[in-house]
């Protein structure tokens, strides 16, 4: 029998009961060999006791929790050829993307109607939509204020670097235990190809004497963030033709000064976005460019593989954005916290984790006792939990698991656009699909009905339902099992 599944939706019950009742309803670690930690036997457990919360600092926790970020810090001081803040969709998942900007007064209301709606939150975010340092009082102001409301929630800064260095003092009297730094080179001539200007110290600098400064800047302050002990994930955002290969370069670099983890992530370019790269038509790599990459990497800094490019207002499980849910107009100026949900919540996801990784040990060991040194990539249809539990027509992305003798991991995951849409799916939107799940071997779902399986068939991809509801690990490696000849493990409904 299958074990009990989280909803991630959430019931409404306050209680343990009410969640582990949900969960047993249904509804609709791999081995990190160099990524991001997956269990606590991957780092010391002090670590571990600050990342297993946190979705973007542990690919397992991602499974179970959810950010939020507030865009309360508008302005900027670096101008990158990537970035446009004037631009918003609803349905853009994209860094400096928001619908509204908040004070911090409006913030805390907003965050406290979320934890009292989704009980995965564990972590508050400020990722812009400028920089949350340059844009420091506004920072500080919004983290104090939500502090003192939930004690319990972690905090966590997104930074371009030039004036982290002035700040960590204060992130460490906050208790701010994990920060992002976006660098994207190291050498001061590939950075200024990225960065036509950065404003410092009252005055504005360009091209390479602009990079130089900056690099300086990033160097020192994540030095300063390693010596205080605090977790650091570096964003890297790989270009074309322009800093691809430069990045082997920084991830030698920012390992040396203690980067817990490196986050290497595509170039998005769409014209519409109005950006400098994507109106000179500067492309974006593809998705086997980026894993080429990322493989390449392996052995150097630990690489998060799991990351989504989030808006600088989403809220979420990673992959999701219910952002819209929560909207000033629709949230009352006098709102309370009701701790009851977030607790109850992590009772059952603390029954679940441990669950889970006995079944991940058990995965694994099936696979490490093939004879096979083959590999295969599977794409995953999930929403979250860490099970195969999406109707293949309701996927919006597919996370993608690379299974081999060193283990299971977790590699990427592939942006589509949802195919069924009220009953029908349109074979355009299919096609599209297709094309996502380039290099893909087998494709897992909860469901999928018999048309699109027979033209995903015909495309060359083999997709099965039949262990929906599990666990991925449980499922890729009873797959693994019988693609490579030993006796898989029963799939269980």
């Amino acid at each position: 029998m299958s074990s009990p599944i989280i909803s991630i939706e959430g019931p409404t019950s306050t209680t343990s009961e009410g969640f582990l009742a949900a969960a047993k309803s249904g509804g609709c670690a791999p081995s990190s060999y160099g990524s991001s930690p997956t269990s606590p036997g991957d780092v010391d457990p002090a670590i571990w006791d600050k990342i297993k919360d946190h979705p973007c600092f542990s690919e397992e926790a991602h499974h179970y929790f959810a950010r939020m970020h507030v865009a309360v810090a508008p302005a900027c001081n670096v101008q990158c050829n990537y970035c446009n803040r004037k631009y918003d969709c609803a349905n853009e998942s994209r860094p400096g993307v928001v619908s509204e900007k908040l004070t911090p007064d409006q913030a805390l209301r907003k965050v406290i109607a979320v934890a009292n709606k989704v009980p995965q939150l564990s972590v508050l975010g400020i990722a812009g939509p400028g920089d949350a340092c340059y844009d420091w009082e506004k920072t500080k102001a919004t983290f104090d204020r939500v502090i003192r409301e939930i004690p319990d929630i972690k905090l966590c800064v997104s930074t371009n670097g030039l004036v982290l260095p002035d700040h960590v003092a204060e992130l460490a009297e906050m208790n701010v235990d994990h920060v992002t730094i976006t660098i994207n080179m190291v050498d001061p001539e590939v950075g200024a190809k990225i960065y036509p200007w950065i404003f410092y110290e009252n005055r504005r600098y360009f091209g390479i004497e602009a990079a130089r400064i900056l690099h300086a800047r990033q160097m020192l302050g994540l030095e300063m963030l390693s010596a205080r002990g605090i977790l650091t994930k570096i964003n890297s955002v790989m270009i074309p033709g322009v800093n691809d290969q430069h990045l082997f370069e920084v991830n030698k670099m920012v390992k040396e000064r203690g980067a817990f983890l490196h986050n290497v992530m595509p170039l998005i370019s769409d014209p519409a976005h109005g950006t400098h790269y994507g109106l000179i038509g500067q492309r974006g790599p593809t998705a086997m460019e980026m894993m080429a990459l990322q493989d390449r990497l392996e052995g150097g800094a630990k690489l998060m593989r799991h990351c989504r490019q989030c808006r600088a207002d989403a809220v979420g499980l990673l992959g999701e954005d219910r952002g819209q849910e929560f909207t000033l107009d629709g949230i009352p100026n006098d709102v309370t916290y009701e701790a009851g949900k977030r607790q109850a919540y992590r009772q059952v996801v603390a029954h679940e984790r441990r669950d889970h990784e006995a079944a991940r040990g058990e995965a694994i060991g099936m696979i490490k006792a093939t004879d096979s040194e083959k590999s295969l990539l599977v794409a995953v249809a999930t929403k979250g939990g860490g099970r195969v539990n999406e109707h293949f027509g309701h996927a919006k992305e597919f996370q993608v698991y690379e299974v081999s003798p060193r283990g299971i991991s977790l590699v990427g995951h592939r942006k589509v656009e949802r195919y069924c849409l009220g009953g029908g799916g349109e074979d355009a939107t299919l096609e599209g699909v297709i094309a996502a799940l380039e290099g893909i071997h087998i494709v897992l779902c909860a469901k999928i009905g018999n048309r699109p399986k027979e033209q995903l068939s015909r495309a060359g991809l083999r997709v099965t339902d039949a262990y929906g509801h599990d666990y991925i690990e449980t499922a890729v490696s009873a797959l693994y099992a019988a693609e490579f000849g030993i006796r898989p493990l029963a799939a269980t409904a």
